[in-house]
């Protein structure tokens, strides 16, 4: 089953986040505001999307550790571990990190969107809409 693919990063985070300590653990905890810097080769991909779109953005959680397989969830250490599957863990085998967010600016190559918990030069790997009606897109 074992069988190596790549991913690439289309672009990067811009954040005053820049530490594990300072980032909220969910967006909704106090995460700011960001900027999405994408490589012009991914130009055309951008070209649809508007503020106020709600978008996915899936980053690459470069700074996590790999080799995680349990955590106290929230670092409680009260709480059981529990596996990282079951948990929003950055640390885990692999480390894909899913932003609900919304556009709020643009300018160019970049995106301003709400509320990311990322840190700054995380690596962006994907962006996909939030569907409503499945038909929409």
């Amino acid at each position: 089953m074992t069988r190596q693919f790549v991913v690439r990063p289309i672009g990067r985070v811009e954040s005053v986040l820049r530490t594990r300590d300072e980032a909220p653990r969910q967006p909704d905890e106090g995460a700011p505001s960001a900027w999405l810097a994408f490589d012009e080769s991914v130009r055309d991909a951008l070209r649809d999307l508007a503020v106020g779109d709600e978008i996915l953005v899936i980053t690459w959680f470069d700074r996590a550790d790999r080799d995680v397989l349990t955590v106290h969830p929230r670092g409680d250490r009260t709480r059981p571990e529990t596996g990282v599957f079951s948990t929003r863990s950055p640390d885990r085998p692999n480390p894909l990190g899913l932003h609900r967010v919304t556009i709020i600016g643009s300018a160019d190559l970049r995106l301003q969107v709400d509320h990311l918990e990322a840190l700054d030069e995380t690596p962006v790997v994907d962006v996909k809409p939030v569907l409503g009606d499945i038909a929409e897109r």
